[in-house]
Formats: C-alpha cells, structure tokens, sequence
C-alpha cells in the first residue's frame, strides 16, 4: 500500500509544444454519473474500462501521452510511446485509456507500479507487463485535420477509417461501441469477471466538448468515488492509522468532510503511517470539517490530524445522502493520475438517466 500512494503533483510536469491544431495539456470530455443505462435513441455504447484516461498525441518521431488531469504520461508507459510512433500515420489525436491485461483480466495494480521514479524499474516493468492503448475517439486524423467540432458518429467512422490503415498492434487497439443497449447490457455482465468498470454512452449528435460533461454518461458496476484524503485519526490501540478522513470539493472549491474509510488490517495501518504522517498540516478540511467525539469515542479516536490535499484514493459505498457517505466506505486504492481538485460531488449525485430530462 505505501509503495502505491503517490501525490498527483509528482506527475506535473511542462509538455514541450508539438505541431497539431490542439496541444496538452488539452481537458479531455468527461461524463456524467447515472444510475441506469439510456433507452432512448441517440447513444453509442462502450466499455467503460479500468486504467488511466489519456490522450495521445502524435506529429512525426514525437509522441506525447496527456493523463485526464494534464499531466505528462509518456515516461511511465515508453512501451507506448514506442507503438504510437511506429504508426504509420504520422499525426494524431487520440483519446482513450490505458489498461494492463494480465492474462484475461485487466490489472490495475500494474498499472499504479508503473509510477515509479525510476527509469530502469518502468522499463522493466513494460517489458514484463506491456500496457495497451484502448482507443475510443479521434480528435485529429492523419491529415492534421481538427475533428472536435464534428459529431461522435461522424468521429467514430474517422476513428474506424484511421484503424482499417494500421497494421494489426495489441498495443493499440480499437475500443469496442455499439448503437445498441442490449449490446451494453451484455458487456455489463460478461465483462464484469475481465475487470470491466461499467459503460460509457455517448450521443451521437454532439461534438467533442472538451472539459465538459455534456455529451456522455456513465454507469458504474459498482458504486465508488474519488476522494482526497483531507485528515487521519489514529487508531485507539497501538501506533497504527485507524480511519482515512474523506473529502469532496463543493461548487465554491471548499472540501468538505464526507466520511471515513477504516478497512486496513494491521500491517496496513502502520504502512499507512508512512503515507500520510509527512503530509500533516493545514489546510485540511476547509469547509465542513469533521465532528466533534460522540459518547462512544475515546480522546484519542476522537482527535483527528488535519493533512494536506495531496493523496486522493477511491472508495466503494453504499448510500449517500446528505452530503456525506452514511456507512463507513471501503479502500480501493490510491489514484496518482487524479488531481485532488477534480473529487467533486458530481461524482455522488448522479445525474438522471433521460436525455429528455436535462443531464447538464
């Protein structure tokens, strides 16, 4: 666990410029949380999968690889970075994600290894787990030509003409979309057991809206959001790390206290000590901030550390309501490549399912 949790702002870092209409760091479109798969007409289905969002972007020799947060890729995954200059077209935008597949299933605690500060270890490790490239739009052809403005159908046939020139790579592959729910319906389920982190649905009108959520949705197997880590408490018997304070940014960029996360055994609780003692320190929570004790706390369970926003970990839940998990939520794991600022409510107040209904 504590080899795993790292700071977003390890990973900033400038992008030299390159020679395309767009240049990272560019805001990739995001979607909205629903509850239920759309019915209605219009939507292109696909795999929601479980790895890093990344935009690749290609002019020649050079290829630079964007995380969803802005920052530079390319060092982490050089396997990458090799395939897509192997192409043989020659300039590109593409959005995807990038996944590791350990045998039939996607991994990603190799993907989290490969955030390492040492150059010899990432390349050991991409010739022992090579990543893969999912692709699922294309944001600029071969031409150089801008295709954001266009809408998805008419970027998807783009996207299908620019793989029918590639010769066959398992390093770049095309993501699967299908028009048809059923279709969703039946990745949902068969492709749960592979790792499979829900589906996206997007509308098959609409341009690219970049740093947006106005044009796709998404339903998660699973309930989970990203959060920062805005405090501790340690736990009442020896010098472990009893509870993680979990935080949200409202719409004034104010992190409010919204739960806790306690499922570390005992060997995690004092790797955890390592992790989040050297980040104590204000500001922590800097809008609601956790409570006061409660007649069944004891002094020390009830005094929490403030620390700063710097690790942000996702958690699975049952029920939220009233601006804070109601139940103790569950560790998943540590999200370098998320910036503290993007753990926002939106992730917990799903949107309704109907485009008829406004999303926005």
């Amino acid at each position: 666990m504590k080899r795993r949790a790292i700071a977003s702002d390890v990973l900033d870092e400038a992008f030299p410029s390159i020679d395309l209409p767009i240049q990272p760091p560019y805001p990739p479109a995001e979607a909205k949380t629903v509850s239920e798969i759309p019915r209605d007409k219009g939507w292109m289905y696909e795999p929601k999968w479980d790895g890093f969002r990344c935009l690749a972007f290609g002019a020649g020799k050079e290829v630079l690889l964007q995380s969803k947060a802005g920052q530079p890729l390319g060092r982490y995954f050089p396997e990458l970075v090799a395939a897509l200059a192997s192409l043989p077209a020659k300039r590109f935008v593409l959005d995807g994600e990038i996944v590791i597949f350990s045998g039939e299933h996607l991994s990603f605690d190799d993907l989290l290894m490969r955030i390492h500060p040492a150059e010899s270890r990432i390349r050991k490790l991409a010739a022992e787990t090579p990543a893969t490239f999912m692709c699922f739009d294309l944001l600029v052809n071969s031409e150089g030509k801008l295709l954001t403005n266009l809408s998805f159908t008419e970027r998807r046939h783009a996207l299908e003409h620019f793989f029918k020139s590639l010769p066959k790579n398992e390093m770049i592959r095309l993501s699967p979309a299908s028009p048809k729910s059923e279709q969703a319906d039946q990745w949902m389920r068969e492709l749960a057991t592979m790792g499979l982190d829900g589906i996206i649905a997007k509308r098959l009108d609409e341009p690219y809206r970049s740093g947006e959520r106005t044009a796709m949705v998404k339903v998660k197997r699973i309930r989970t959001a990203d959060c920062v880590v805005g405090g501790f408490r340690y736990a009442e018997k020896g010098n472990g790390i009893g509870s993680l304070l979990l935080g949200l940014y409202d719409d004034e960029g104010l992190l409010d206290h919204v739960g806790f996360t306690s499922s570390f055994n005992r060997e995690q609780r004092e790797e955890l000590r390592a992790v989040v003692e050297p980040l104590i320190g204000p500001p922590g929570f800097t809008g609601q901030a956790p409570g006061g004790p409660s007649r069944w706390s004891t002094k020390r369970s009830s005094e929490w550390q403030p620390l700063k926003p710097k690790l942000v970990c996702e958690v699975s839940y049952d029920h939220f309501s009233g601006r804070r998990f109601r139940h103790g939520t569950k560790f998943l794991r540590w999200r370098p490549e998320k910036k503290p600022s993007q753990c926002t409510f939106e992730q917990v107040v799903p949107a309704t399912k109907s485009r008829g209904i406004k999303i926005a």
